[in-house]
């Protein structure tokens, strides 16, 4: 066998294992340690040649890089970790929630069809025991949810260290991988270039629209006198949710419009407004910041989006744009696209 034939067998074989390597990842819902695992091994790679650069003796880079991918674990474990404490912090406990939630019906009642309102519980004490019922009647998916949420963080932190040990050793050695190896990592190297291109410019994104919606909330409606419930976590959730393309900002536009029904139906119009307008910013900024990076409209995207919910539910949305980004990058280097 020539090398020729040799180094176009390891090319399709790279991709079969590829394709195959990613249906493994969604079908075992290993999604969040993929995600974690990149986006360390991104960072070390964007800061490691900084401090690399500066130093000659190959084993100071070597220590360098492996505190530096253990500092960006801790710092993003933290990170993590920060909202999931507010969210459990006594502004966020069971009772003071029931509470908030009892008067923001309450409130609500007024500035809504009377049909809708007679769905609604009349007090804090009818909430709580239609909650307490839901819980009972539903306590094995709650348990189930528990569960799964405590795998997902053992993920991301595994996640988080393999990407981390794999950017040390791809930092500080010199390679000299055999064909099959070196396709593979071509393939890993593109996935990586896609996750990069996606994720940090869906950060962009989401930061623009949690600090505009930020000065809406805490700025420009308490000027007018408005003062809503849940500001802090509004807020929270309008980053967290942007960092899913199109979809996300919906989420919290709905939020966010919801919860303005509390002080009336203008404020809520206004807030519609204003969402709207963000809205067509996120349209704006993901046509500059993602489609001019990957070459890809919003209707791509979208489509993408939308299969892979089809396929594998909220997990496929949310990986939805980086393996589209990745797939149409190993097309393009094809000629094929």
């Amino acid at each position: 066998m020539s090398v020729d034939q040799k180094n176009n067998y390891s090319e399709w074989a790279s991709y079969v294992l590829a394709g195959a390597s990613l249906l493994v990842v969604m079908q075992a819902g290993l999604l969040a340690a993929l995600y974690s695992g990149l986006l360390v091994y991104s960072l070390v790679h964007l800061i490691a040649p900084a401090l690399s650069s500066r130093m000659s003796n190959q084993k100071a880079r070597l220590i360098s890089v492996a505190v530096l991918g253990t500092v960006i674990v801790i710092l993003l474990t933290i990170g993590v970790w920060v909202p999931l404490a507010f969210f459990l912090s006594d502004d966020g406990s069971y009772p003071v929630l029931l509470k908030k939630m009892a008067d923001l019906i309450e409130l609500s009642r007024n500035q809504i069809p009377v049909w809708l309102a007679d769905y609604l519980p009349e007090s804090a004490e009818a909430l709580q025991q239609t909650m307490t019922s839901w819980m009972r009647e539903h306590a094995g998916q709650a348990k189930h949810i528990g569960e799964q949420t405590g795998r997902t963080i053992a993920h991301l932190i595994v996640g988080m260290v393999i990407g981390a040990m794999a950017a040390l050793y791809d930092t500080t050695r010199i390679h000299h991988f055999l064909p099959l190896a070196a396709a593979l990592h071509r393939r890993v190297a593109n996935l990586h270039q896609a996750f990069r291109q996606i994720v940090f410019a869906q950060v962009q994104i989401a930061a623009i629209n949690a600090i505009l919606t930020a000065v809406f909330l805490a700025v420009i409606l308490p000027m007018a006198g408005i003062h809503l419930p849940f500001v802090k976590t509004l807020i929270l959730l309008t980053f967290f949710a942007g960092l899913i393309p199109v979809i996300g900002n919906l989420i919290s536009n709905i939020a966010i419009v919801v919860i303005s029904l509390s002080h009336s139906i203008s404020t809520a119009g206004l807030a519609l407004i204003f969402l709207v307008a963000i809205h067509k910013l996120e349209y704006f900024l993901n046509a500059e910041i993602v489609g001019t990076k990957i070459n890809a409209r919003a209707w791509e995207l979208l489509s993408a989006m939308l299969v892979m919910e089809s396929l594998f539910g909220i997990a496929g949305v949310i990986a939805a744009p980086v393996f589209y980004a990745y797939i149409k990058s190993e097309l393009t280097q094809q000629e094929l696209v």
